[in-house]
């Protein structure tokens, strides 16, 4: 109830006054949970909020001048703000890929607004996010609304936190035993590091990468194998 009553007090004391992701970071404390799950019945009947923040972001024209952080932080809030838009859109829903719109997938819709332009998640994540920033660990701040994936963040990311916060989020994903397996001469790990390899061994090899994060280290000749995806959603 506080949180929510937070979030109401940012609608009366006006949205020129405060950050807009402080808006966008009390709705999500309001309703994700710490394991990453999505209170998606409660979401649409606070949808208000959400849409003010979006609105928002119509209105943003990304900064030339933005650092990296601060650009990095801005396109992450926008892939996961959008993404809880899509599935509000769709709701009730058991799977983000059963989401299909004029034969285009979740991922390939132009839909999210920013700055007076529309982009698909696939050209947020693939044209922005990877191109621009060299960083694997964004595969872990944005998200696909699954089961299986890196827990769906319960704040906004900023340009002051976004550096340590990506840190501990990669920690913790690859030290969750449901969805990594280390072991000394095996790794099971996720799809997302199948899918993205290249972005993790752009300069280490996969082994070497996960033994930054990994409580468990692993040999240099470990067996990697990668598990089974579920879409499953991440609701509660």
């Amino acid at each position: 109830m506080r949180k929510i009553v937070t979030i109401c007090l940012f609608l009366f004391i006006g949205f020129q006054t405060r950050a807009q992701t402080d808006v966008f970071d009390a709705l999500l404390k309001t309703y994700v949970d710490k394991q990453g799950n999505v209170d998606y019945v409660g979401l649409r009947k606070n949808r208000a909020v959400l849409n003010i923040y979006l609105k928002h972001l119509e209105k943003t024209v990304p900064g030339k001048k933005w650092s990296s952080n601060k650009s990095k932080a801005f396109w992450i809030n926008v892939y996961n703000a959008y993404t809880i838009k899509l599935i509000l859109d769709s709701y009730p829903l058991k799977k983000i890929t059963a989401i299909k719109r004029k034969g285009r997938n979740a991922w390939k819709i132009p839909f999210a607004k920013v700055g007076n332009e529309s982009y698909s998640l696939d050209y947020i994540e693939h044209k922005i996010l990877r191109r621009w920033h060299d960083d694997p660990r964004i595969h872990v701040g944005i998200n696909a609304a699954s089961k299986s994936g890196p827990k769906f963040v319960d704040f906004a990311f900023t340009e002051a936190n976004i550096d340590e916060k990506l840190e501990k989020l990669m920690s913790d994903f690859i030290n969750d035993p449901t969805k990594n397996k280390i072991s000394l001469d095996k790794v099971e790990v996720s799809k997302i590091f199948e899918w993205y390899q290249e972005d993790f061994t752009l300069k280490i090899t996969l082994v070497d990468y996960l033994n930054k994060y990994s409580k468990t280290k692993t040999n240099d000749n470990a067996q990697v194998v990668y598990m089974n995806y579920d879409w499953a959603l991440n609701e509660k």
